[in-house]
């Protein structure tokens, strides 16, 4: 990688990671560029964790400063669920080929722009974290964590619908425990995938200086524009994820 791309590696995890706290789907933005150029899928798949880490840590950060107060201790069980998730799909990931793997991620940015255009974000009355609504969720959330670990891009989708449609978890506390718990399975992510040799560390740390300035600025962001904003941002996202599919 010569040092004139650093600055457009950054500039596309800001926006990346923006895309990723504040709705979903930034993944299906970074993963295509670092293909472009030149990184294998599977290793910009693994590379880009790396970053995504990053992000989620700062986007904690940027929710705790704007006084935002996690649903506790329901998100550490939905972080420890989703990290032995994380921990099966990323090792499905490492051991994928590359042609499959981009099959099953065309497949993913379908899937994604369907879930968007169902709508099922919305939360309705009071929240709900009974015993039964944390099992139901943490149950989803070990098989969020396996698609976590596997392919990541779109997950912010998946997870939202959750919340919201088993807890009445309104937006902007939705990705609040939604970056919180990532920590969680990005981290086991990382590690696999470390040890497996599919990270390129230049490239991972390049991005993820652009993914903590986007998570740190999204979070903060979206708890100041509230959930009009973060929908009309994953609408956006939605449109220009089905551009891509139609003509690129």
């Amino acid at each position: 990688m010569s040092w004139y791309e650093y600055p457009i590696i950054i500039a596309v995890g800001f926006l990346a990671a923006f895309l990723n706290t504040v709705g979903g789907g930034g993944s299906l933005f970074s993963v295509p560029i670092l293909t472009f150029m030149g990184l294998p899928i599977t290793m910009a798949n693994a590379t880009s964790r790396v970053a995504i880490l990053f992000q989620n840590i700062f986007a904690v950060g940027g929710f705790r400063s704007k006084g935002i107060e996690l649903p506790w201790p329901y998100s550490l069980y939905l972080g420890i669920a989703s990290l032995f998730g994380g921990l099966l799909g990323a090792m499905l990931a490492a051991h994928i080929p590359d042609e499959i793997f981009s099959k099953i991620f065309v497949g993913v940015m379908i899937f994604s722009v369907g879930m968007i255009l169902y709508d099922p974000f919305k939360s309705k009355g009071q929240e709900k974290l009974d015993t039964r609504s944390q099992v139901i969720g943490g149950i989803f959330f070990f098989f969020i964590g396996i698609y976590g670990g596997f392919v990541q891009a779109g997950i912010g989708f998946l997870v939202i619908a959750v919340l919201s449609l088993v807890n009445n978890l309104n937006l902007v506390k939705s990705n609040y425990v939604k970056v919180f718990a990532a920590i969680v399975y990005t981290g086991i992510s990382v590690a696999v995938f470390a040890y497996e040799g599919k990270i390129i560390w230049t490239t991972g740390l390049i991005l993820a200086i652009g993914h903590a300035l986007g998570g740190w600025y999204a979070s903060r962001w979206s708890v100041d524009k509230g959930e009009v904003w973060i929908k009309r941002i994953m609408i956006v996202s939605v449109i220009a994820m089905a551009i891509k599919l139609w003509f690129f």
